[in-house]
């Protein structure tokens, strides 16, 4: 099967290219690996020790970065290579100064898998989450590199666990240690024969405490939130999103604030909720030009700035789960001690079952909900706290994944 795999995945490389000229993103995709081993081999100093971490896009990066920042202070001697698969994790952090490379990472081939760790050649790799490349783990394994998967989090009925002698859970197999979030991953390694891992939790637990600490200043925030009683912020939102939330914005008393980030930055789109709604609103791309004191709704229409903006809510709501594409980061407002409302298409999220059990999180399902829920939030000050409370210690409590997931690392490094 993996050589069938192999040769698929050859077929798709020689495709991709066409779907190029009707994607924009696919296009990013195929350009971002043309000559990539060569331009590898000519950015690679032979003197330094490398350790490789790939990520899949820019949520497995905000895993790493916790961990990034551990390697750095730790081992300055060693190099961090950081490698995407998606272009819109690479595009948005290509310019990263968090490490001291960033790359694409090339389909999982076999040929691929050997010319690309022989260019880098690393004395760690470092997969996070989800990242099982059979080639590649395969190739690590010949050359005796060892391979680290971090904040892994599995599910029974992924096919690694119904198929254990499928090439995937081979695949699984071969890395020489496993991080998992919680303690239904690591009963699920256990059951195909895996036992070199340990609970070491969720790295982002630590990377947005470290948010909390930083100077989380927006000055077109201070502007826009300046007469507001109460703000809510809406993150990473899809269309279904905002259709949902419509009815209370356009309810809501004057001196309740809304900002809205967008998950897809998109000119109709953005057009389009500003159509639908009554009150004045105002984006980000016009901001140093219009009145912000007397705008109702702040668009966020650039990315980069909503962690921080979280800073400025009295409640969150994130997108992504009301419709089908799945929830966006419900950590990131969490932090921040406010209660957070998003939608029930959570199944690959245990954490927003476990922050709606522990009184910070609230699920909702419909306009209604959402109204009622919003209304409940924004008139009742103690019922507001406590919720955002019980979001803060709910993160607080879950501190420490980085300091156990680095000790998986330490044996494979020299100070």
């Amino acid at each position: 099967m993996l050589r069938l795999y192999s040769i698929l995945l050859s077929i798709v490389s020689f495709v991709l290219p066409i779907s190029g000229w009707f994607s924009k993103k696919m296009h990013l995709f195929v350009q971002g690996r043309k000559n990539l081993i060569e331009r590898i081999r000519s950015k690679r100093n032979p003197q330094d020790k490398i350790v490789w971490i790939h990520a899949a896009s820019l949520g497995e990066y905000e895993q790493a970065v916790p961990i990034i920042h551990s390697l750095r202070k730790e081992y300055p001697s060693y190099k961090i290579w950081l490698t995407f698969f998606s272009p819109s994790g690479y595009e948005i952090k290509k310019n990263t100064e968090e490490v001291d490379y960033v790359s694409y990472m090339p389909l999982d081939t076999m040929k691929n898998a050997k010319q690309f760790i022989q260019a880098l050649n690393p004395e760690l790799a470092i997969f996070v989450k989800y990242e099982i490349w059979p080639n590649f783990l395969k190739e690590l394994e010949k050359q005796n590199i060892p391979s680290v998967l971090i904040a892994a989090l599995f599910r029974p009925n992924q096919s690694l666990f119904k198929y254990p002698n499928s090439f995937r859970s081979k695949a699984l197999r071969r890395f020489s240690k496993i991080g998992v979030q919680n303690n239904e991953s690591l009963s699920l390694l256990k059951k195909i024969g895996y036992t070199n891992a340990i609970l070491s939790g969720d790295t982002r637990y630590d990377r947005v405490i470290e948010q909390t600490d930083r100077d989380n200043r927006l000055d077109f925030l201070d502007r826009f939130c300046n007469n507001a009683r109460l703000c809510i912020v809406c993150g990473s939102t899809w269309g279904e999103d905002e259709e949902v939330l419509l009815e209370f914005i356009q309810s809501a008393a004057e001196d309740i604030k809304f900002v809205i980030a967008p998950h897809q930055i998109q000119v109709s789109r953005i057009e389009k909720l500003r159509s639908n709604l009554k009150k004045k609103s105002c984006l980000w791309s016009e901001h140093e030009d219009v009145d912000l004191e007397n705008s109702s709704v702040f668009i966020i229409d650039t990315i980069g700035y909503l962690g921080r903006a979280y800073a400025y809510a009295s409640i969150a709501y994130v997108g992504g789960a009301i419709g089908t594409t799945g929830l966006h980061n419900i950590l990131e407002p969490a932090t921040f001690g406010i209660p957070v409302l998003y939608g029930r298409n959570t199944e690959k999220h245990p954490e927003a079952k476990e922050l709606a059990q522990a009184g910070g999180g609230i699920f909702v399902s419909n306009a209604t909900q959402v109204n009622q829920t919003l209304l409940k939030l924004t008139t009742d000050t103690q019922y507001r706290e406590s919720k955002g409370d019980k979001a803060k210690e709910f993160i607080q409590m879950r501190a420490g994944a980085t300091e156990k997931s680095m000790g998986l690392l330490q044996q494979y490094l020299k100070k």
